[in-house]
């Protein structure tokens, strides 16, 4: 079965290497490294498609060591143990430090990152952790400690147009192809900086056409090859897109068994759990809100126990909150309410906080009347004041509406009770 493209187009050398210059060109810091002989445990973050497991790989060969590749996607401790015990093998006196690839670092539970830490610490094996989450939160402290983070960045426009020149011009299925191109905009924009969705965009347009047919690429070209061939093209992108937004629809909608059944399909795809819990979280936000408070809780406690616990078991978690969510009772007012309070200060710009809202830290400011007028709610039976706490500019603008919900229903008699007249409750 023959290779996809992008991995027969993988370069094998620094030379053969497109992007990042600022860190593996001629005399950038991480070229340095690599050709000195010495190399330490770093991170590599970046989105998809940048680099960073070619780099890795190049980095290995390089300094000819030896070379262990885990996924965290299908890895759990036994894995790394056992990887741990064959690079001690392969340690000799003198001879430089086999080399621990973990594609997805992030996606490692605590006790998956913790069983890495004697290894590095003891330099048993030099980590490289490839990771496109901010490993400032998705690694553990101790481990990041140890180790260099280099930020890789989306390939420039120059860069992907040398890969597609190089790609027509050196591969062996597509030099003997008669391939022009006569504009590269729509595969870059496709590509959105990732060199693997840029192969698979040239190879998808390039496979349309019989070997001796002549393949003249245009924009209108690769759009329609795009759009017939949406999974073929790129099962991480628009994809990706549209199971995530049907996922966060479906919960929206209130229709648990279509909740569940597009995070089975995320999971089975090799989908971050971290990215689909923060989607919940925002949900329990937006759309369930003050109509069921709890929701934010449980999924902000679905998050940190699926950061801790890890695939498989995670999976359970997660499809308890997404069932939670969706038979909850929905509500948007918070994210009503907040977007017209974006609107109005759009529109109003930096209006005077009052002065009986403003601290008045000092004499001079209490003497130009900071402070004064100030009702502590406390000091009221009600425990409310009628003190105005808007400025003069939008003085009883209405941004909050409660939701037809229990919860929000008990908000809006209190609301009404006191600020009816003001706010039109």
């Amino acid at each position: 079965m023959n290779q996809p493209l992008a991995e027969r187009m993988r370069p094998k050398t620094l030379d053969d290497y497109v992007g990042q210059e600022r860190l593996v060109g001629k005399g950038a810091i991480l070229r340095k490294v690599i050709e000195s002989g010495s190399l330490p445990s770093f991170i590599l973050w970046g989105a998809p498609g940048v680099g960073k497991t070619t780099l890795a790989s190049i980095i290995a060969n390089t300094q000819d060591r030896p070379f262990h590749s885990l996924s965290a996607i299908n890895s759990g401790v036994k894995d790394i143990r056992e990887t741990i015990e064959i690079a001690k093998s392969q340690k000799f006196f003198n001879k430089p430090n086999p080399v621990l690839f973990i594609d997805e670092i992030h996606r490692f539970s605590k006790s998956q990152q913790d069983s890495l830490l004697g290894a590095v610490e003891k330099g048993i094996v030099t980590l490289i952790g490839a990771t496109t989450e901010n490993p400032s939160f998705e690694v553990i402290s101790a481990l990041l400690s140890r180790c260099q983070v280099y930020i890789l960045k989306p390939l420039e426009r120059k860069d992907l147009i040398a890969m597609v020149d190089r790609a027509i011009a050196e591969d062996y299925e597509l030099k003997v192809r008669n391939i022009t191109v006569e504009s590269y905009d729509a595969m870059i924009q496709m590509s959105g900086g990732d060199g693997r969705k840029l192969y698979n965009c040239l190879e998808l347009v390039a496979n349309q056409f019989a070997k001796d047919e002549p393949v003249i690429i245009t924009d209108e070209l690769v759009m329609m090859s795009i759009q017939q061939n949406l999974a073929l093209y790129d099962k991480a992108g628009e994809q990706h897109y549209d199971i995530i937004s049907a996922f966060i629809k479906s919960m929206r909608a209130s229709d648990p068994n279509a909740a569940v059944y597009y995070l089975a399909r995320m999971l089975s795809g090799g989908e971050d759990p971290i990215f689909i819990c923060r989607r919940m979280i925002i949900l329990a936000s937006e759309d369930v809100g003050l109509a069921n408070p709890n929701a934010l809780l449980l999924a902000n406690n679905c998050f940190q126990a699926v950061h801790q616990i890890g695939m498989p078991e995670a999976r359970i978690i997660m499809s308890q909150t997404a069932i939670y969510l969706a038979c909850s009772p929905k509500s948007n007012s918070s994210y009503l309410a907040i977007e017209k309070a974006m609107a109005l200060v759009s529109q109003t710009g930096d209006l005077p906080v009052p002065l009986q809202l403003r601290n008045a830290p000092t004499n001079l400011m209490k003497d130009n009347g900071y402070g004064a007028g100030y009702q502590y709610a406390h000091d009221f039976k009600s425990g409310i004041s009628d003190m105005e706490c808007l400025p003069d500019g939008v003085k009883g603008t209405k941004l909050y509406a409660p939701g037809y919900n229990t919860a929000e229903q008990k908000n809006e008699e209190t609301l009404r009770m006191f600020w009816k007249t003001k706010y039109g409750y």
